[in-house]
């Protein structure tokens, strides 16, 4: 790389901490507000001065390109933990088990039921369906495949499978 290219790059560089900064202080910035406030600093009037017209578009481009790709990296991390987002999920997976066909599942559970003897332990992996404990009697809804917990009442380990209901 050459001494110029490397210069253009560690500007840009500086431009994207720039940007980072920005949003950090108010994570309430649009992509178009931190691209204002980008091209309104320093580090981009020194890059400016320093490219050409063609350098200067496709960093311009860039920049676009990697404010909306961040942003996009921000939101997708704070909604990961959203409530809402969370209970839309499990919405989703609720509306999948009720459509899905239930001789399918019986025959795949009936398959399950004979390679664990009928009895499950916590740890394993199962598919929706009622788990009722062994040692107290609890029953727990599984509405998605997942991994069986121990028992809430009783830390019991050892579940049966309710059958489901045709």
């Amino acid at each position: 790389m050459s001494k110029r290219s490397s210069e253009l790059l560690a500007l840009y560089q500086a431009l994207i901490e720039r940007m980072k900064a920005q949003f950090a202080e108010d994570n309430s910035l649009t992509a178009k507000h931190l691209y204002q406030e980008v091209t309104q600093g320093k580090d981009y009037l020194l890059l400016k001065s320093r490219a050409d017209a063609d350098e200067l578009a496709l960093v311009e481009q860039f920049l676009k390109r990697d404010i909306g790709s961040f942003l996009q990296q921000q939101n997708d991390a704070s909604l990961s933990h959203s409530p809402t987002v969370i209970a839309v999920e499990n919405t989703f997976w609720h509306w999948l088990n009720e459509i899905t066909d239930r001789s399918q599942v019986e025959w795949h559970e009936l398959t399950q039921d004979i390679e664990q003897q009928g009895y499950y332990q916590s740890g394993d992996i199962v598919s929706q369906g009622k788990l009722i404990c062994v040692q107290c009697g609890h029953a727990m809804d599984i509405e998605f495949p997942g991994v069986i917990p121990d028992c809430p009442q009783c830390d019991g380990e050892t579940f049966t499978r309710e059958a489901l209901a045709p």
